[in-house]
């Protein structure tokens, strides 16, 4: 069984109804959706909420509205990335990599919900690399995963003096211990025979990663929702990559999670990622949809109108030029210097007919209606149109 129908979640009408096309193609209504509908077991009209997020009758804030209808955001859009791109199927044992940041905690609490409603049997793992940091709160997370009675490891590997040791005095530490971090993670994956490993970047990461690669690497690329490691051995998934950073926080907070802070590579000061994701926050704030233009783009890419000669053929494109002639629309043509136009062997005085601006217009209209209806009969790898919107 693939992942099609692993997010097709059980006892859930609007999933068993609506299409993956039906979703993409009205986002504008998926993002009320998310947030207006209400649940069979709640009372929207007659529940009403404290400032403080908690419920009136002292429920706790997870049992608030708010966080239901968040939650079930949340689910749909990681559902979606999963079944877009195949990331979870029938038997799969996922290695949920666990730092102890929200984002990580938001994807295993997301991807254990899912695992009790989908129709499949697949089963999670929560894996921590303890690099050792000075000051590492290394009793936080084991107790947070025993009391959630989520299977876990907790890898303990002193990365952080080698990376410190590495790096030259100024320099930002994110490479290297990017690169030892995932080093062991990948190892281990395949030692206790995991067969995906799922990180927690949200779409925002995957934005901020496209920008520092334009600015800085020179390269049109991002993070992948799905991706092959190098040697083959290793497949890695990020199922929040439809979830926006904002929604993450906002989850965090309700949930309460034990949030572990970076001490390594969170306390140096002028990274360009920060510096990047201040530019996405101030954009999100002036233009709310820019964001998700942009993340439409990254699914929509046209390789002819870039310039990568890898990626499409430019030097054999040729010529399949027709019998029919068109004639220039207009009132006059001047021909200058006839004896070198003579000489090419091009007319010394080409014809003209009469500009029809109600032709031009109607013609224009039928070309755009004959490639819109060309287009919706071809089959797309990927979605073109961004479901978080």
């Amino acid at each position: 069984m693939t992942a099609a129908t692993l997010f097709t979640p059980k006892n859930t009408p609007d999933f068993d109804e609506m299409s993956t096309k039906a979703h993409l193609e009205d986002s504008h209504a998926l993002e009320t959706d998310a947030y207006s509908m209400e649940y069979d077991d709640v009372d929207v009209d007659s529940t009403t909420e404290t400032v403080s997020g908690h419920l009136a009758d002292g429920q706790a804030r997870t049992e608030s509205v708010l966080f239901r209808k968040l939650q079930k955001k949340l689910r749909r859009q990681v559902s979606w990335a999963i079944r877009d791109f195949n990331m979870i199927e029938d038997g799969d044992v996922v290695m949920v990599c666990v730092s102890g940041g929200k984002d990580s905690y938001t994807l295993l609490d997301i991807l254990l919900l899912l695992k009790r409603i989908a129709p499949i049997s697949f089963d999670i793992v929560a894996v921590n690399l303890d690099q050792k940091q000075p000051g590492y709160p290394e009793d936080i997370l084991p107790a947070y995963l025993n009391e959630q009675g989520i299977a876990h490891y907790i890898l303990e590997k002193d990365t952080y003096s080698i990376v410190k040791s590495v790096v030259p005095e100024g320099k930002t530490y994110c490479s290297a211990c990017s690169r030892l971090r995932r080093g062991s993670l990948y190892g281990f994956a395949k030692q206790i025979g995991a067969t995906k490993i799922a990180l927690g970047h949200h779409r925002d990461d995957m934005l901020a990663t496209f920008f520092l690669n334009l600015f800085h690497g020179g390269a049109l690329k991002s993070m992948p929702p799905k991706l092959l490691s190098d040697d083959k051995q290793n497949m890695i998934i990020r199922p929040l990559a439809y979830v926006e950073e904002k929604d993450i926080i906002e989850y965090a907070k309700l949930k309460e999670f034990p949030i572990i802070p970076c001490n390594l590579c969170g306390s140096q000061t002028n990274l360009q990622r920060a510096i990047i994701n201040d530019m996405l926050r101030a954009w999100d704030d002036a233009h709310p949809q820019r964001l998700a233009s942009i993340f439409k783009a990254m699914q929509n890419v046209a390789p002819s109108q870039l310039a990568d000669r890898e990626l499409f053929d430019f030097e054999q494109l040729s010529l399949e030029r027709d019998d029919n002639e068109r004639l220039f629309e207009g009132d006059n043509i001047q021909a200058g210097q006839t004896d070198s136009l003579v000489e090419i062997g091009l007319p010394v005085a080409p014809e003209t007919q009469t500009f029809n601006a109600k032709f031009d217009y109607d013609h224009r209209q039928t070309v755009a209606l004959d490639k819109e209806k060309k287009s919706s009969r071809s089959t797309q790898k990927i979605p073109t149109i961004n479901p978080v919107i």
